[in-house]
């Protein structure tokens, strides 16, 4: 995934609340993800955790006071709110939240908040009663109506309604809202639609029995977290699959059937700036389906006719431009043999702008490893990649998507 916290400079403000420890969490995720920390705590904040740990952890001292007290040095709350980019209040308790609120600024922490120019996004801490009491819930409601972001107790959403049981999220999930929102703001992908086609589909014989592939859907949701790392609005459609994605996308789909999925895919293709098409969608399906289970000691040897399934591709290739808008659509294609032959052939045949070649050949490739080995095909020729993470694999690709989508007019 697009790393968007690399290089942010982040005000962590910690308040006095139990919850407090999970500050350490915060940091250490933030730190791994490349972000710079400079901790604000209030005095309460103190009782709860040192800031000798916090200091530990992000490589700076700890600022709690206006002038710090072996020098005297003043810290200043104008500049320290110019330096961020985002300031991140966690936890957040009802004290802390009335007075920002209210402009009450008694402690360095909220004279930072006053003068930060950044996003702010608070993660309120406290028993259920506090916060489900009216003033706590006008407070939140006047913070939210200043722009500041709410992330909501124990479900992480980023909503206005009353939720959870005041237990602060968890420090993923709120490192996941401030990634999300760079994501919105600063990602090669933002304000574009991607449509994206994940996993097997299920081609049903009887009630209890289908036709189906090994396909673990992974390759389509590291794609879909790829996307939305970068800022694209992401309508996935997914067959059966265990696998979920990191980020939450704009719009989930899940399907059983070929048929399914091509009714969802061409619904959605229209909206869409491009489609993504890595679903292991079944080329056949039974003519017949069974309404009760097949025993096998009434039939004995069966036969099964199958049929073809539409094709979601070729129908996609027919369809791209018919919205008034250039779209781009990728396909993928698993091969044996003559594989580059093959993969040619295919996008010429089913209008699409490049696909992304696997060969069971390839040791680590295909279905249900975590790695993959790719070639891209397009009309100016191949270009092949060593074996990878699926993640790093889907960054390549949308790398090359991005590209192809800054090269049309």
């Amino acid at each position: 995934m697009a790393n968007v916290l690399k290089g942010k400079k982040i005000v962590l403000g910690i308040t006095g609340s139990i919850a407090a420890y999970k500050a350490c969490h915060i940091i250490r995720g933030l730190v791994k993800k490349g972000a710079e920390v400079q901790v604000v705590i209030t005095p309460a904040g103190k009782e709860f955790i040192t800031p000798i740990t916090l200091s530990a952890l992000t490589s700076k001292p700890v600022i709690s006071e206006f002038f710090a007290q072996r020098d005297g040095t003043w810290n200043s709350h104008v500049d320290l709110g110019l330096w961020a980019d985002a300031m991140l209040i966690a936890p957040a308790t009802a004290s802390t939240i009335g007075k920002m609120a209210n402009g009450i600024a008694d402690n360095m922490l909220i004279t930072t908040y006053l003068s930060a120019k950044a996003p702010v996004f608070i993660a309120p801490a406290m028993d259920l009663d506090m916060y489900a009491h009216p003033s706590t819930q006008h407070n939140l409601e006047t913070l939210r109506s200043y722009g500041n972001y709410i992330i909501e107790p124990a479900t992480g959403e980023l909503a206005s309604h009353l939720v959870g049981k005041g237990r602060m999220e968890e420090p993923e999930i709120i490192i996941r809202h401030i990634e999300e929102f760079f994501a919105r703001r600063d990602g090669d992908l933002r304000g574009k639609h991607i449509l994206i086609t994940t996993g097997p589909t299920f081609e049903k014989i009887d009630p209890v029995r289908f036709i189906g592939n090994y396909s673990s859907g992974k390759m389509g949701c590291a794609l879909a977290d790829e996307c939305t790392s970068r800022g694209a609005s992401v309508t996935l459609v997914s067959g059966p699959v265990q696998q979920e994605t990191y980020y939450p996308v704009a719009r989930l789909i899940k399907v059983e059937s070929a048929a399914e999925m091509y009714e969802a895919a061409t619904a959605c293709f229209p909206e869409a700036d491009a489609a993504i098409l890595a679903a292991a969608v079944a080329d056949y399906t039974p003519e017949v389906v069974a309404s009760e289970k097949i025993k096998r000691e009434k039939t004995g040897p069966m036969e099964l006719r199958l049929v073809p399934t539409q094709d979601i591709a070729a129908t996609l290739g027919r369809l791209k431009g018919m919205n008034g808008k250039r779209q781009l659509l990728v396909g993928f294609a698993l091969e044996t043999t003559d594989e580059l032959h093959n993969a040619q052939d295919k996008r010429c045949r089913k209008n699409l702008d490049f696909i992304v070649l696997n060969s069971l050949n390839d040791k680590g490739a295909g279905f249900r490893h975590d790695t993959n080995k790719i070639s891209i095909v397009d009309a100016d020729g191949t270009r092949e990649y060593p074996l990878k993470s699926k993640a790093a694999v889907a960054a390549d690709i949308i790398d090359h998507l991005v590209e192809e989508l800054k090269n049309r007019p």
